[in-house]
């Protein structure tokens, strides 16, 4: 009952605060002397107006926008699984809402994966169009993007980088259920692009097509450009955060290396999301208010957009990778009983990284017509970023190197994450070095090696991070012999198909696009058989999941025998975290050591004075 009185409260506040925006945008235009409708015009503002009432009417006004005029605020008390669909501020309910809600939408992203490799199975048209298939392909790619952004960051993040730090929430609490409430109207934005015309651009909207192409561009502008007010508000929540919120004790040099994978993700949110969402507003100022940012007859310039895009888009790899390095270092130490190799290098590595990753957008433009002086130090930048990168991988070997390996599920995912990205870093190099990128841009190549990267990466530490705190989280066990299934399907499948696209894109077949030569059409079929197969392994994840969450076993406190914070306290946590604020006495690694003691978790008295425990 309260979540669907959330939800339709939302629902109707949004309408309302929908066609308010259109109407005063009607009076304003016939005061003009203008027609009372214009699509792009009226869309946007009517989108502005909606946003804000949908955000009012789920809860914010209650729990924060009353606070604006002196009033006094409350917030909608919801039990059980209900407070999901409230304006919740903790950082934990917060967390399981991003982690689900975008474990729905890579599901769905990958269903139109299927669709992509079934009409790519054979060469010629089958059942898809050239724009139908250009709108499943724009669709499926900016759906992953938001799922690589913010499932790790918004989802694993959420929950765990307060308790792993000792805080009881957030820095800005209502600013992190702002962030998490933003995202339903981008997903039914993007959503709704097919039923006008599809995403004729892709996922990268260059101009000038996107500034000519059907309304579904605007919808995609609109909801890229909420998207990423939500990385920017979080990327800032999470650097007060850490910097202001740590426990007692808790210095930089013992923070987790997860912690620290998300403070420098975070840096890269606040400091780089600015340049995509600066580029789509040029592009929606062009097409709704005449403006002429990429008009080259007006002056304007095209390319002009493909810098401003990739200033951000290539940091954003990072901003996706970052945080599933950190996942997987983490992994690797709890489960190799070992303490982490070379802990400060790693660190190091990461801080490289954000260092690097602003100045190498320009690789992507080696095709684009930019002079030839620059290719040069672009070349030679990109490069140099694997420098940091291989710290982090020396560190993850190093881990492992004579470790006492506990080969469960999260384990598992965590290996193949070094596994897959060295993979994708190889074949980076060749989409770093001008002539051979001049024969690779744009083919199946690049598919391959994003997929390496990202997927290989990141969504292989989200999976492993999902399995990990999944005891933490719900105070159940899932079942081990289906996620080592999953993770062996998953590993397997994805392998087979991202490995074998290397082949077709050496050869010349162009990505986004629905045809290619008929004599590339026995590996394309071994690849879309493949692509089901690696799509079949999630249906294992997703009974394992509900099934395991609904009546798995009971989860001990600490399952893992791991030494950081958020397993000193119970499964799930308490609201507060922990009953009493955490003393942190050394490094959270240090297995092995004698006497090593990561924090002390006083436990209240009866009469309310805390009593020591080491942990």
């Amino acid at each position: 009952m309260y979540a669907l009185i959330s939800i339709a409260s939302g629902v109707a506040s949004g309408l309302i605060g929908f066609y308010v925006g259109v109407g005063l945008t009607a009076l304003v235009r016939v005061a003009f002397g203008h027609s009372p409708w214009d699509a792009q015009i009226s869309i946007t503002v009517g989108y502005i107006f909606g946003l804000v009432g949908w955000l009012m009417g789920i809860g914010m006004w209650g729990a924060w926008g009353r606070e604006w005029f002196g009033l006094p605020t409350y917030a909608r008390k919801a039990p059980g699984w209900q407070r999901y669909f409230v304006f919740n501020s903790d950082h934990k309910v917060i967390g399981i809402q991003y982690l689900v809600t975008f474990v729905v939408v890579f599901l769905l992203a990958g269903l139109l994966a299927m669709v992509m490799r079934a009409e790519l199975a054979q060469a010629g048209n089958q059942f898809l169009s050239n724009d139908q298939y250009n709108a499943v392909m724009g669709l499926h790619g900016i759906l992953m993007i938001a799922v690589a952004v913010a499932a790790v960051i918004g989802g694993i993040g959420n929950y765990a980088v307060p308790l792993m730090i000792g805080a009881q929430d957030m820095a800005f609490p209502r600013l992190n259920a702002l962030t998490y409430w933003l995202n339903p109207p981008v997903a039914l934005l993007l959503l709704l692009t097919p039923a006008l015309g599809g995403l004729e651009t892709g996922w990268t909207a260059y101009p000038p097509l996107s500034v000519l192409t059907e309304n579904a561009q605007l919808l995609f502008n609109l909801a890229i450009i909420t998207f990423g007010l939500t990385s920017i508000l979080g990327g800032l929540n999470f650097i007060a955060t850490i910097i202001f919120l740590r426990a007692p004790g808790m210095t930089w040099g013992r923070l987790p290396i997860f912690v620290w994978s998300m403070f420098v993700a975070s840096w890269l949110a606040l400091l780089f999301t600015q340049g995509f969402a600066a580029a789509l507003l040029m592009v929606l100022l062009d097409r709704a208010f005449g403006m002429s940012f990429f008009n080259a007859e007006a002056g304007g310039d095209p390319l002009l957009y493909q810098h401003v895009f990739w200033f951000y888009s290539h940091p954003a790899v990072y901003i996706m990778v970052v945080p599933g390095f950190g996942l997987a270092l983490e992994l690797i130490t709890h489960f190799s009983r070992k303490p982490l190799f070379a802990y400060k290098y790693a660190v190091g590595g990461l801080l490289g990284i954000l260092g690097l990753s602003g100045l190498v957008w320009a690789h992507h433009m080696f095709t684009s017509g930019m002079p030839n002086y620059l290719h040069g130090p672009f070349l030679a930048l990109t490069e140099a970023i694997s420098i940091p990168t291989g710290l982090i991988f020396l560190s993850a070997l190093g881990t492992l190197f004579m470790g006492r390996l506990w080969l469960k599920t999260p384990m598992l995912f965590a290996m193949a994450v070094i596994f897959n990205f060295a993979l994708g870093g190889v074949t980076g190099i060749f989409l770093a070095d001008v002539p051979t990128d001049i024969h690779l841009h744009d083919t199946y190549f690049v598919v391959a090696h994003f997929h390496y990267t990202i997927v290989g990466g990141e969504i292989f530490a989200l999976f492993g991070a999902i399995y990990y705190y999944f005891p933490k989280m719900t105070g159940r066990m899932y079942n081990e012999t289906l996620g080592k299934l999953h993770f062996w399907w998953m590993f397997l499948g994805f392998n087979v198909t991202f490995f074998l696209m290397h082949w077709p894109g050496i050869l010349g077949m162009n990505r986004r696009i629905a045809d290619y030569p008929s004599s590339l059409e026995g590996v394309n079929l071994i690849i879309s058989i493949a692509a089901f197969a690696l799509g079949a392994s999630f249906l294992v994840f997703v009974y394992n999941m509900v099934v395991s969450w609904v009546r798995g076993p009971v989860a001990e406190a600490n399952p893992w025998r791991a030494r950081t914070l958020e397993w000193q306290t119970s499964s799930p946590p308490p609201i507060e975290n922990f009953p009493a604020p955490p003393v942190v006495r050394g490094h959270p690694y240090e297995y092995g050591v004698p006497g090593a003691v990561h924090a002390i978790v006083p436990t209240p008295m009866p009469g309310g004075a805390p009593a020591g425990g080491a942990k």
